[in-house]
């Protein structure tokens, strides 16, 4: 195994207060990035999270930032943890950039909050009826035949992610979803689940603009200190004009999680840390088998630990 490492910091999933509201308001690295939230955004996440409601409200979503943030800053102290390059599929380029240097941590957290304002007022009047849909066991070839008929009928629909080389994510106009899943199924493929906004279309260029006037405006980026891989192409992201990009463009282009697994080996990555709560990229079956994966979790950093002996 090679001795090269890499930090991913994954998509977001849902993720329940529940799950993770002791650790935001006892470990110590995520108490001090929650008070950072509450000075940035003048309120206080805890409360506003406790009583959010939806999986992805911009207090869900500042706090999964958050998390991964300070389990990777409680690996690194505690664990020793040390990398050679990182990369952040889709929400988690955020994160990314702050680990990698070319983000503070105040920046990622008003561009987190704004960027789930943005999105809330663009999809509540454009692109209304359009979800993404996500499905496994269905290889590209059976893929390709899928889009095909969708595109015959004349429907509109747009590869969001390609998770891994049967493993898909598909958004489409919600009127076709009960007829995707049931074609899916027709061919052996496994509907999951659905996400409400759609997310990653070159169709929603509007919505990248809006981002770039309301939301960068006053956010500073430095080179990264660490090389970050690209989710989009695998390409190595290493100034800070690149990191903006690659944030601003995971509005308008997909994640090609294959092609970030084949640079990372093309690295001489072999061990892998996944710094948050994942439930999906550090799990599947192009990732697992290319890397050693070790999860990082608001969980495992509240377990007790054992003092090493004095010398």
């Amino acid at each position: 195994m090679s001795a090269r490492k890499a930090v991913i910091f994954p998509g977001m999933g849902p993720s329940r207060f529940e799950d993770v509201g002791k650790f935001m308001v006892i470990n110590p690295y995520a108490r001090e990035l929650v008070s950072l939230a509450d000075e940035t955004l003048g309120y206080s996440l805890v409360d506003r999270y406790r009583e959010a409601d939806g999986d992805y409200s911009e207090y869900a979503q500042v706090a999964f930032l958050v998390n991964c943030l300070a389990v990777a800053r409680w690996a690194t102290d505690t664990l020793e943890m040390e990398a050679d390059c990182c990369t952040g599929p889709s929400f988690g380029g955020k994160a990314a950039a702050v680990h990698a240097g070319a983000l503070s941590a105040r920046d990622a957290i008003r561009m987190t909050a704004g960027f789930a304002r943005c999105m809330e007022e663009y999809f509540s009047t454009e692109y209304t009826d359009v979800v993404t849909h996500s499905f496994a066991r269905t290889p590209q070839d059976v893929l390709e035949r899928i889009l095909g008929e969708l595109r015959e009928d004349g429907e509109w629909c747009d590869v969001s992610c390609h998770i891994d080389h049967d493993f898909t994510m598909l958004s489409l106009r919600e009127g076709r979803l009960e007829w995707l899943q049931q074609r899916l199924r027709a061919v052996g493929g496994l509907p999951l689940y659905t996400l409400r906004p759609p997310m990653h279309s070159a169709a929603f260029g509007a919505l990248r603009r809006k981002a770039e006037e309301e939301v960068f405006a006053g956010i500073e980026f430095s080179d990264p200190r660490l090389p970050i891989v690209s989710d989009h192409d695998g390409t190595l992201v290493e100034s800070a004009e690149g990191v903006r990009e690659l944030l601003l463009d995971g509005f308008v282009r997909p994640v090609r999680w294959p092609d970030v697994v084949d640079t990372l080996r093309g690295l001489g990555v072999g061990t892998v840390y996944v710094a948050g709560q994942d439930s999906l990229f550090g799990r599947v079956a192009v990732t697992t088998a290319a890397f050693e994966v070790t999860p990082l979790t608001p969980q495992l950093a509240m377990r007790p630990r054992r003092r090493r002996p004095a010398a």
